[in-house]
């Protein structure tokens, strides 16, 4: 997907955020910029705790009361710079009308009182100031568009008679039926079986076509995104490390930690062996970072991992990382066996296309 300046819908520059937790101080995110532009399927991916849902957390509004922003900016399409909001009101007009999301865990993100469509009907009734049966109208159409069938009966019932896929289906509906500009999807497939995930990918695929959607990924698998994202982020220890198209994060990853995340995946396991895992754990956002924050757990790291972090290296003009292995000084690294795999697949694919 060819980008332009004036397709960003929103502008991210120097982010942090921090919390504060019994006395002290969390960096949670570490300076991130990044651009989101107009119609395309961004995909944020990272280790558990790696920030990805606190960073997209801050588009919202929805930071926890110890967290803050301390510094940065959150440029929306329309001028107004998010990170300045302060009141419930001030986010209201952001909130779900022009920024939604779909929360990880359908199980518990529905209010079990209440009917099916009624709960959608309050986002309607919020966010496009309808009421009655023009409420009613928009619900039913949201209902068939997620891929319900007789939405007329289901209107009427509540969460526990619906299955996993069909909840997660029921608070994609929600989120879509306040019109929203930016649709962010909070590890949209947890607790769904392959199958079922599979449908809900393509289900969010097509409705950001009919409505005109920018669709932003959160998950840990990166072979959950594969098939439905334009970029991928790279995100660890509260910075994006790596960022880039889809093939280019998948078939020339340059960033040790994406070459350890794309080892992991199952589907690159040998028979009779043990699967891939990173040695050691995630950085600690409590003590200062110094250097690379994947040094510690990277078996290629340098000195200077240790003691800088590292500028973007620019490996093409959508493919940037962060990462001294990249520096014209830097010795010479292979990445490893699995990351060969991958790239001689890719330029495979790529012969066939």
């Amino acid at each position: 997907m060819e980008q332009k300046e004036h397709d960003v819908i929103l502008s991210i520059r120097d982010l942090n955020v921090k919390f504060t937790l019994r006395g002290r101080t969390l960096h949670a995110i570490r300076g991130v910029s990044l651009d989101l532009y107009q119609g395309e399927s961004l995909a944020i991916v990272g280790e558990s705790g790696s920030g990805k849902s606190v960073f997209t957390k801050t588009f919202m509004g929805l930071t926890d009361q110890n967290g803050a922003i301390e510094s940065g900016t959150i440029q929306y399409q329309n001028g107004m710079d998010l990170a300045q909001l302060r009141t419930e009101k001030e986010w209201q007009a952001i909130r779900g009308k022009e920024i939604a999301m779909v929360l990880q865990d359908p199980m518990t993100s529905l209010n079990p009182l209440k009917t099916i469509g009624k709960q959608i009907e309050e986002a309607v009734v919020l966010h496009q100031g309808l009421k009655g049966e023009a409420a009613r109208k928009v619900v039913l159409e949201t209902l068939t568009h997620v891929g319900i069938d007789d939405p007329e009966r289901r209107y009427k019932q509540y969460p526990h008679e619906f299955s996993g896929g069909m909840r997660q289906r029921v608070v994609i509906a929600i989120a879509i039926a306040c019109r929203p500009k930016i649709l962010i999807c909070d590890e949209p497939t947890t607790a769904l079986d392959v199958t079922i995930q599979a449908q809900i990918l393509e289900l969010i695929k097509a409705l950001q076509k009919q409505y005109g959607l920018t669709t932003i990924y959160i998950t840990h698998d990166l072979g959950v995104v594969a098939n439905v994202a334009d970029r991928i982020a790279v995100m660890y220890a509260g910075d994006i490390v790596e960022i880039g198209t889809c093939e280019e994060v998948f078939y020339d990853p340059r960033h040790p930690y994406t070459w350890a995340l794309l080892s992991s995946l199952p589907q690159l396991g040998i028979k009779g062996e043990p699967l891939y895992s990173i040695a050691g754990t995630p950085a600690n956002l409590f003590n200062e970072v110094k250097g690379d924050a994947f040094a510690p757990r990277n078996p290629q790291a340098l000195k200077i991992d240790f003691v800088e972090r590292p500028p973007y290296f620019e490996v093409s003009p959508t493919h940037k990382v962060r990462t001294w292995l990249l520096d014209p000084r830097a010795p010479k690294v292979e990445p490893p066996e699995h990351i060969k795999q991958l790239r001689e697949q890719g330029v495979r694919l790529r012969g066939q296309a």
